[in-house]
């Protein structure tokens, strides 16, 4: 079976001024700002890829180029056979009918002023889909999918909880049918007890309609749940990917162990040490060379720091950056 959707060589830089001789702002000197380098992956009908990182890694940046909102600097994005077009043209919003996105705050995804069944419907009036009535049954079954009573649906968002607005933003944006759900944080605005009901839900979901997620989070616990595959990211690249059981119970890259380390659990063994990372994350206007983790890797040897790990096959079903734990290689 083909992929729904496959990911190649993927990189969007920035061009940016940072300060020099006392100067900032727009006299700074120019510079390029590498927020995805290179990144490739795919993703199968029904299935999902979850994708973690420390924050600034380039997670919601793959994202919005995997949906075509922003242009690629290099690669493609190819789905369901055909390539999304770097310009918002009649090709890509046929595409968007089948590619659709949950945001991580659901109040800020809705417009306060509009009931949510408008809102509902809203996808389906913008792509001319049915008559007003053939609109408004298909938000009601919609609704009800997600769990939704009939008589939320006149109320407006700041009406709900956080819970019943993101199943709204669900409603949303399955009305179109999609093929793909890109889930940037979906849980993170939510409560403990009703990310679990969320997340349930969008298992459901995937189960019932077939659908691929690209679920992005912080939340390392939650990517396991859902996720049949897992990448991690570093600095505008994935450094590892691989089976979620696979990469969690047994982290090869330095990187992924420290934040594998980091999840708290009452099953650690005694004198368990968590794995801490030293300083931040280098400024990605000014990329170490070699490989990006090697001034906080607590293993990294001199070709390390000069030659830049290819992601490679290390067996297991497995794929690292990482010249210990693969041949030595240029990316």
């Amino acid at each position: 079976m083909s992929d729904l959707l496959t990911v190649e060589n993927l990189t969007r830089h920035f061009p940016v001024r940072v300060p020099g001789e006392g100067l900032g702002g727009m006299f700074g000197k120019p510079a390029t700002l590498k927020a995805v380098d290179g990144v490739s992956f795919s993703v199968d009908s029904g299935r999902t890829l979850g994708v973690v990182g420390e924050s600034g890694c380039g997670k919601s940046t793959t994202a919005k180029l995997v949906l075509g909102l922003l242009p690629a600097t290099s690669g493609a994005v190819r789905f369901e056979g055909g390539q999304v077009p770097a310009k918002r043209n009649k090709q890509w919003r046929a595409l968007r009918q089948r590619m659709q996105m949950v945001y991580q705050d659901p109040l800020g995804a809705l417009a306060r002023r509009l009931p949510v069944a408008a809102q509902v419907m809203e996808p389906l009036t913008v792509f001319k889909i049915g008559t007003p009535a053939e609109r408004r049954e298909k938000a009601r079954e919609l609704m009800a999918a997600v769990g939704l009573t009939p008589h939320l649906f006149e109320r407006f968002p700041h009406e709900l909880s956080g819970g019943q607005r993101q199943r709204v933003v669900l409603a949303r944006a399955l009305i179109l049918e999609p093929s793909l759900l890109v889930c940037d944080e979906p849980i993170s605005a939510l409560d403990v007890s009703i990310q679990a009901q969320v997340i349930n839900l969008l298992l459901d979901l995937q189960e019932r309609f077939n659908i691929a997620f690209l679920f992005i989070s912080h939340d390392l616990k939650v990517v396991r749940q859902v996720s049949h595959e897992v990448a991690v990211m570093y600095l505008g690249r994935i450094v590892e990917q691989g089976d979620p059981e696979v990469l969690f119970q047994e982290p090869a890259h330095p990187y992924t162990q420290a934040l594998v380390s980091a999840i708290p659990s009452p099953w650690r063994r005694e004198g368990y040490q968590r794995i801490v990372l030293e300083g931040d994350p280098p400024n990605p206007v000014n990329v170490p060379s070699g490989c990006a983790f090697h001034p906080r890797c607590p293993h990294a040897t001199s070709a390390c720091r000069e030659i830049a790990p290819r992601l490679a096959d290390i067996g297991g079903g497995r794929k690292a950056a990482c010249h210990l734990l693969s041949p030595i290689g240029t990316a």
